[in-house]
């Protein structure tokens, strides 16, 4: 059977510490796949708030969906735990982005998670999707400017 390979960069744009919820465990003991994917939405509101942006809903004038998800799964993670998340921007398209997580456990350093999203730019009142601004293309070009780099190492 294949498995799901996410490639991630060296380097991202944004790091945030996310600690894990009682709430976040399964059955298992460990957090839930589906807890994961919430991390991973709280990651992405993170990175929009550091890039000036208040809400998924007005990245420069329109919202965003998703319209796909990769996870890699490569640990576990448990109640206690705190995942260093590192956030970047990637694969920019006429009218959408890919974002790239990285899950790190901060106590251990275990790689607990590798995750690429594809966003959408959308227009929730015509219900379109909708062209990136220029603005934003410029912003997250590739290569970004290092004076943004994290390393992730």
């Amino acid at each position: 059977m294949n498995r799901v390979k996410v490639d991630l960069p060296d380097q991202f744009l944004f790091k945030t510490e996310i600690p894990v919820r009682i709430t976040d465990l399964n059955y298992g003991g460990h957090v839930g796949n589906d807890a994961m994917l919430s991390l991973v939405h709280e990651a992405r509101v993170q990175f929009f708030m550091s890039e000036g942006f208040k809400s998924e809903l007005d990245i420069m004038g329109f919202g965003v969906i998703m319209a796909d998800v990769a996870m890699q799964f490569k640990g576990e993670g448990f109640y206690g735990n705190i995942f260093e998340v590192y956030v970047t921007v990637g694969g920019l398209s006429s009218s959408g982005f890919d974002l790239y997580y990285k899950f790190i456990d901060q106590e251990s350093r275990r790689e607990i998670l590798k995750v690429k999203t594809g966003m959408v730019l959308f227009d929730y009142k015509s219900r379109k999707i909708a062209a990136l601004p220029e603005e934003l293309k410029k912003r997250w070009q590739l290569p970004h400017p290092e004076s943004r780099l994290i390393s992730n190492k």
